[in-house]
């Protein structure tokens, strides 16, 4: 138990609501903090759907690379609290200490009292009071949900907002449509800050652009600003400044061509004279866990047989999803195995809108819960939605018993298996494998 656990159950209680979009109670807060949000170092604020925690881990990787110290604010945790907060030092930061969590969180509950604070606004406001007191010379901050009233959104001007792919996620907050989403996310523009827009659906780009023409911002945008590709076992970065020659990722999938592209960008937006070797390096050191994140080792992984690959990623909606399913696609064309989804979903999520681009590529699919408070779909409601789209599936009570099951199977060869569906479910596995998040 972190020393901060008891601090973070008192903030929980302070709001009826677990997600209540506004900005006068983050305001009322950080006035009573001494306005921390107006001390942080130049920010690159990242929204989006999906990509946000990868296309920062590029951009960690590379300013660290450049010698930049870098502070970091991402959610959600997947074990411990403290990986939501990296704070900048010499050997390149690491995520704050508990003794420091636990006296930020202390200065927060002491100025906020009893009045209604939300528990994603209190934490929040903990980061940005952190990220004031220590020195970096980046913060790059990563949305909550949507962006226009999303917390962390009391930055004055960015140094640059970047905006990564947007599709339907979190639609009873954000609105029904594509455009109501991206106009919720182009609320971290600010008048003449430079932004840098990711790959975009055709709707998506125009509302963006009319967003950014409103306040004046003139966008970096992919396809038309700069280009990122694979060309062989190289990446192919492209804009009016030249072109970069870079190793492929580290981190594996096709879809992390364009997150590393927005990174890119961006860190050339803000640090146009970064050497090429920081961006080298940056390719190869990025990691970003529960990201097609390959287990190879951990206390998960030696229950099954050998030859096994296990792969852990949190992807939960329906781009995340065919992301996945052409990553698994392009590694069987590799090496072909059967593959294996293990998968649970929060209620609010489109499970049959996810498992429908496993139809015709799983072998089988085992449905497992999802511990703890969160509303989730129930192994057997899984089944039923996997059995009507043709998937072999079957019911197991946790991911423990499902790799035990398949452990115990005739696989010839052994299959390849994908963990997917939830971050919370990450969460779980990661603790359960004895590799959280460092």
């Amino acid at each position: 138990m972190s020393p901060s656990d008891p601090i973070l159950a008192r903030l929980l209680d302070l709001h009826p609501k677990k997600i209540d979009l506004a900005l006068d109670r983050m305001y009322r807060l950080l006035a009573a903090l001494g306005d921390p949000q107006k001390r942080l170092p130049p920010t690159i604020h990242v929204a989006g759907t999906n990509g946000k925690g990868s296309t920062i881990a590029f951009m960690r990787a590379i300013l660290e690379a450049a010698g930049l110290g870098v502070h970091v604010y991402t959610s959600p945790h997947l074990v411990r609290f403290n990986e939501r907060i990296r704070l900048a030092d010499r050997s390149g930061g690491k995520l704050v200490s508990d003794t420091a969590l636990t006296e930020a969180f202390d200065a927060v509950e002491t100025a906020n009292g009893r009045s209604p604070i939300t528990f994603f606004e209190a934490t929040t406001a903990a980061a940005l009071k952190l990220f004031s007191q220590h020195p970096a010379d980046v913060l790059l901050l990563e949305v909550g949900l949507g962006g226009r009233l999303d917390a962390t959104n009391v930055i004055d001007k960015p140094a640059c907002a970047v905006i990564t792919p947007i599709s339907s996620d979190h639609v009873e907050f954000l609105g029904h449509s594509l455009e109501a989403i991206a106009r919720e996310k182009a609320g971290i523009l600010k008048r003449g800050a430079p932004a840098v827009f990711s790959n975009q659906d055709d709707g998506v780009r125009g509302t963006l652009e009319r967003e950014a023409a409103r306040l004046e911002v003139t966008p970096t945008i992919h396809g038309q600003d700069y280009l990122c590709w694979r060309e062989g076992d190289r990446l192919i970065y492209q804009d009016e400044s030249g072109l970069l020659d870079l190793p492929l990722p580290r981190l594996p999938g096709a879809h992390q061509t364009t997150n590393a592209g927005a990174a890119i960008a961006a860190v050339r937006a803000v640090f146009p004279h970064t050497p090429i070797q920081a961006f080298e390096r940056g390719m190869l050191d990025a990691t970003w866990p529960a990201r097609l994140q390959n287990l190879g080792g951990g206390r998960l992984a030696a229950l099954l047989p050998e030859g096994t690959e296990v792969w852990l990623d949190g992807g939960h909606n329906e781009a995340g999803a065919r992301v996945l399913a052409q990553a698994m696609t392009e590694r069987n064309s590799v090496t072909p195995l059967p593959l294996v989804l293990v998968y649970s979903a929060l209620k609010s999520k489109d499970a049959e809108g996810f498992l429908r681009h496993f139809a015709g590529l799983a072998a089988q699919v085992i449905a497992v819960p999802i511990h703890g408070d969160q509303a989730s779909w129930s192994p057997e409601e899984l089944v039923g939605l996997a059995a009507r789209l043709g998937l072999n599936t079957r019911a197991e009570v946790d991911v423990v018993s499902a790799l035990r099951t398949l452990a115990a199977g005739d696989w010839r060869p052994a299959p390849r298996v994908l963990i997917a569906g939830s971050l919370y479910l990450s969460g779980e596995v990661l603790a359960a494998n004895g590799t959280p998040p460092t």
